[in-house]
């Protein structure tokens, strides 16, 4: 009998076992891999402020709780300035953005992969700041932050302020505080003041051809800045003359000229992402995609000793 027993209460386990999923794989930043832990992650809006580009860390002020937060920006991190991509020199001190945060190792809050600017994240959403109320005395504006017809509604008695350095932009051009009337839609570039929440305008955009100004600018810049300093991404592998990288999406458009037997030049680079040797020049053999990201394989005119796997690349494509 006592055999039964035992026989049922193993099979019980077993049973009990086989129907337990699997437990759940939590990813975490990994040198070397184009990881965002999208299951242990905080979104913060905060005002900037420090920046230091050689080591690509900063500090900003949690603008909810007035925390100061240092931060350490992933190299593949994306850093959407005036609504389009950008680096971290484009950042002034003082602006207020969004820093996606995850942790390391000691479960603390410093690993970065986003910085998303108040311009951005308005035009991807589809939002506007609906004036409800002008105060001209002390240049404030009391709003609704809601989508552009209403359908959701963000938050209400929003106050953006402005100031002698804020500057107000109608279809392109430069206008004036007196020229925002009752029920017109705004979207703004702001920065804090040092202490608790405050919106105070260093732009102040009456329509969407203002904004897109900006935008097109911004794009042109780093348009320029990725063709002369060539395509950020990580080394995946380097073994004699072949060598397999990541390429960041933030290299998208140039990224757009690879194909089979390209001609490409690529060097090792620095946490800085500046390179640290000279190009050497070579041919790509494949390009696929790895998520948003793209990994290409070339074949070098000379040996790459001087890629490490897990370091970071530069890449230009010839331009025709």
């Amino acid at each position: 009998m006592k055999t039964i027993f035992a026989a049922l209460a193993a099979l019980s386990f077993a049973c009990s076992a086989a129907d337990t999923p699997p437990a759940k794989t939590v990813s975490a930043i990994t040198p070397g891999k184009v990881i965002i832990p999208l299951e242990k992650m905080r979104r913060i809006w905060g005002e900037l402020i420090s920046l230091d580009l050689t080591t690509r860390t900063g500090t900003f002020r949690n603008e909810s709780n007035d925390e100061v937060m240092s931060f350490t920006v992933m190299p593949y991190a994306e850093l959407l300035h005036h609504a389009t991509l950008g680096d971290l020199q484009d950042f002034k001190v003082g602006e207020r953005a969004i820093f996606r945060m995850h942790v390391n190792e000691k479960e603390q809050w410093v690993w970065l992969t986003y910085i998303q600017d108040e311009m951005n994240m308005m035009n991807g959403h589809g939002e506007y700041f609906f004036v409800d109320q002008i105060d001209a005395t002390t240049g404030k504006l009391t709003t609704t932050w809601a989508k552009g017809d209403m359908t959701f509604v963000r938050e209400k008695n929003v106050v953006i302020e402005t100031d002698k350095d804020t500057r107000f932009w109608k279809m392109g051009q430069p206008a004036k505080f007196s020229d925002i009337k009752t029920g017109h839609k705004l979207r703004t570039k702001t920065h804090g003041i040092g202490h608790g929440k405050t919106r105070m305008a260093w732009e102040v955009f009456l329509d969407d051809e203002s904004l897109l100004k900006f935008q097109t600018e911004q794009k042109a810049v780093h348009a320029k800045r990725i063709l002369e300093e060539g395509v950020p991404g990580y080394v995946d592998a380097s073994s004699g003359t072949q060598l397999t990288l990541t390429l960041f999406n933030e290299g998208v458009e140039q990224i757009k000229l690879l194909k089979q037997g390209a001609a490409v030049q690529v060097a090792p680079a620095g946490v800085d992402r500046k390179p640290t040797a000279a190009p050497i020049t070579g041919k790509v053999t494949n390009v696929g995609k790895n998520g948003r990201q793209t990994q290409v394989a070339i074949d070098l005119s000379a040996a790459g000793e001087k890629f490490q796997p897990a370091g970071i690349a530069r890449l230009w494509v010839a331009q025709p």
